[in-house]
């Protein structure tokens, strides 16, 4: 049997391939997070309750109104990113002013409401949600057997990581949005709705954590406490990224994601702690991140 570092060639790669999935959801999350705090400078801790939702937009949508796995991909990102501009509109533009801290003890408070609310109506034990017929099934890789939704979830979120940064980078509204956030004075007097490009903004970001939220249904049960518990994840992988690096997000998303898979090869008990321990030794090497830049 073909080893690796002592362990065998299949259990290695598929391993691997765990982290590439995990990472996937990380980088997706990561992104969103990257986004909003990149051109709103708003440390948006809600954006964990908000991949909760778009689960739950998912599986109610189907419950209710027959709403199928892929226009879910749709309808829900574009729900919560009508909550999430409505928030934005409503209350968040209130705190710009202000110390960055009261914009994320608001989206803390938000997430806190938002897990309650959910928690005391549907309970906190988690729900199935099945995968599409066109996406059940797997694939024989030869090391592995890989079901065919997992393999979906990594292209899916590939694909909406590279268009979000295309957006962002090498767009004339994407120029337009970096510039609004540097000088949003200057840009509104060209005749340019600032305050509705920062709404747009942030229901970007959280859109992109409801279509996380539903490439995550079929694979783990949809509960109002799956967001708290990637949440805190996805913030150390923004950090080691660097705070509001696009690419920084969705590079260290997919990195630290297939770190922690390797982890659980040659040290399991570490692969729970293993993100947050190279957080600790970038923060000491370079504070700003590995993408970031410094203040």
């Amino acid at each position: 049997m073909t080893m690796i570092f002592g362990i065998p060639i299949q259990a290695f790669l598929g391993q691997l391939l765990v982290g590439l999935i995990n990472g996937s959801f990380y980088a997706l999350l990561s992104l969103g997070l990257a986004v909003i705090f990149g051109l709103l400078r708003v440390i948006n801790f809600a954006h964990g309750a908000q991949y909760m939702l778009g689960a739950f937009v998912a599986l109610l949508g189907l419950k209710w109104l027959g709403i199928p796995y892929w226009a879910a991909l749709v309808v829900a990102p574009l729900v919560v990113g009508g909550f999430g501009a409505l928030l934005e509109r409503t209350m968040l533009s209130r705190l710009y002013s202000l110390d960055p801290l009261y914009g994320l003890l608001f989206t803390f408070g938000l997430a806190l409401a938002l897990e309650g609310t959910m928690r005391y109506y549907f309970g906190a034990s988690g729900q199935p949600y099945s995968a599409p017929p066109a996406l059940t099934g797997a694939v024989n890789l030869g090391f592995m057997v890989l079901p065919i939704y997992r393999g979906w979830v990594i292209v899916a979120s590939l694909i909406a990581c590279l268009a979000v940064w295309a957006l962002i980078e090498k767009t004339r509204l994407g120029a337009t949005l970096r510039a609004a956030t540097e000088n949003p004075v200057l840009v509104q007097s060209f005749g340019i709705n600032v305050p509705m490009l920062l709404t747009l903004t942030y229901a970007l970001g959280a859109g992109l954590a409801a279509l996380a939220g539903v490439l995550a249904a079929p694979i783990y049960q949809v509960s109002p406490l799956m967001g708290s518990n990637i949440i805190i994840v996805v913030f150390a992988v923004v950090v080691v990224g660097g705070m509001g690096s696009i690419m920084g997000a969705i590079l260290t998303g997919y990195l630290l994601g297939i770190a922690e898979g390797l982890t659980k090869v040659f040290y399991p008990e570490a692969s729970n702690i293993v993100i947050f321990v190279i957080m600790a030794i970038v923060l000491i090497l370079r504070p700003a991140g590995l993408f970031g830049k410094e203040a």
